[in-house]
């Protein structure tokens, strides 16, 4: 199993309409055949020392296996999301897990 986890953090003073966009961008990340399961949303309201809590959106996506993240990566869904909400955030950072 690969487990893919991305973090957002959006840019300032984005209107809620680009935010509503961003969230359908996540939501539509599931469509694509390779994703066996999807889940995404904001900071959980925790508060700890060791809680990363400044991010605007987490996503993961869990794929059967490293070859169906790379199909992923270079499918239409993925594509189509880069394209349409690459320009709202100002820092990702992935961390991906081989179960």
């Amino acid at each position: 199993m690969h487990i893919h986890n991305v973090f957002f953090w959006l840019k300032d003073g984005l209107e809620s309409q680009a935010l509503d966009a961003f969230a359908k961008g996540l939501n539509s990340l599931a469509n694509d055949p390779a994703v066996k399961s999807s889940h995404y949303g904001k900071p959980a309201d925790v508060h700890r020392d060791v809680v990363e809590t400044t991010y605007t959106y987490g996503l993961v996506l869990i794929f059967d296996d490293l070859a169906a993240h790379d199909r992923y990566l270079a499918g239409a869904v993925h594509l189509k999301f880069l394209e349409d909400n690459a320009s709202k955030w100002e820092r990702v950072v992935v961390y991906d897990i081989q179960t």
